[in-house]
């Protein structure tokens, strides 16, 4: 698996010289008839070739990309570890929460690990869904998600949890001594000037750790060129190769999807070409089509993503009408 994820995200280029603009682009307009899409951005070998957008929004307007700040939080994590902050993914929850479980003592909570954590399979019951307002109404949000019973075995199924993902969010300011946004900026967002516009943070300040972070739709577009460059962006290695290949491979399988899922990073497959993606609930899309040199961003309207129905619109849409429209696009 490895060596062909290698193969594949390795091959591509810093710039592209062709003409600008899809031909025939009004069918591309058709992805606004799903209801919740508000933009679509397509680059392809390092230029933009479809902008699109539906009422108040544009390419550099913030907006809340819901879940996929998982990926971005991931990528966080890689650069933690790049930089000594921390040892590696086999570091435990017992490592940074030591005060909780001298408390709280519990050796099976307390040998989860970061990788446990990126991969969703902490065991903890989630603290999503049926379990979130619970969570985000808690006085700590850390604590809450400690706190969930075992609902199953550490490094094992996938159990979907904000939780797990905020408790990254926590362990890398811990191990920084800067808050995520501090470490983000250092680190990620000033190098590639992307602008946050607005991320909540819990009770004790931590910020969310995989939910309602902002980003523009053209930010969304240069995570999905780092990710295209194996973790390198206007020729500076900010992300280590290493750790972008390690978080497009497949350690698990969503029980809610046909996805699969690596450091939290989705994975699957569209009119035969592999997608690496970042999703957040309502429409939220950074979309790696590394066969195709491509980059796709998409974000929606939370006030009318009720349904889920949009997953699988979106993704014919994408096998339909984009994948066809970047074949046979010059470049």
């Amino acid at each position: 698996m490895k060596n062909f994820l290698f193969s594949v995200l390795i091959t591509v280029f810093s710039s592209f010289t062709g003409e600008s603009g899809l031909h025939h682009t009004d069918k591309l307009d058709e992805i606004f008839d799903i209801g919740t899409v508000q933009s679509l951005i397509i680059q392809k070998n390092g230029t933009v070739i479809a902008e699109k957008y539906r009422g108040r929004i544009n390419g550099n307007l913030p907006v809340n990309i819901k879940s996929a700040s998982k990926s971005v939080l991931s990528l966080l994590v890689g650069i933690a570890i790049e930089e000594g902050y921390l040892e590696g993914v086999h570091q435990t929850l017992g490592d940074f929460f030591p005060e909780y479980f001298e408390d709280k003592p519990d050796p099976v909570k307390e040998s989860v690990t970061i990788k446990d954590l990126l991969t969703m399979r902490s065991g903890l019951e989630t603290t999503s869904f049926m379990n979130y307002g619970r969570w985000v109404m808690s006085n700590n949000w850390v604590y809450f998600t400690l706190n969930q019973p075992l609902a199953g075995t550490p490094g094992e199924a996938m159990i979907y949890s904000t939780g797990t993902s905020h408790l990254l969010s926590a362990i890398i300011t811990r191990a920084s001594g800067m808050s995520t946004l501090e470490f983000g900026n250092r680190y990620l967002f000033r190098p590639m000037g992307i602008r946050i516009g607005g991320w909540d943070q819990d009770p004790q300040g931590y910020y969310m750790g995989g939910n309602n972070m902002a980003m523009s739709p053209l930010d969304l577009v240069k995570i999905g060129e780092l990710m295209m460059n194996v973790g390198k962006y206007n020729g500076r290695q900010l992300v280590s190769r290493e750790w972008i290949l390690e978080s497009v491979e497949i350690y698990t399988k969503s029980n809610f999807n046909p996805y699969h899922y690596g450091y939290m990073w989705w994975r699957k497959q569209s009119a035969g070409y592999e997608v690496f993606f970042a999703w957040g609930n309502g429409g939220q899309y950074i979309m790696i089509l590394p066969e195709l040199d491509t980059v796709i961003s998409i974000t929606s309207s939370l006030s009318t993503s009720n349904s889920r129905r949009y997953q699988r619109e979106i993704f014919q849409f994408l096998g339909d009408v984009i994948i066809p429209a970047i074949k046979n696009h010059p470049g």
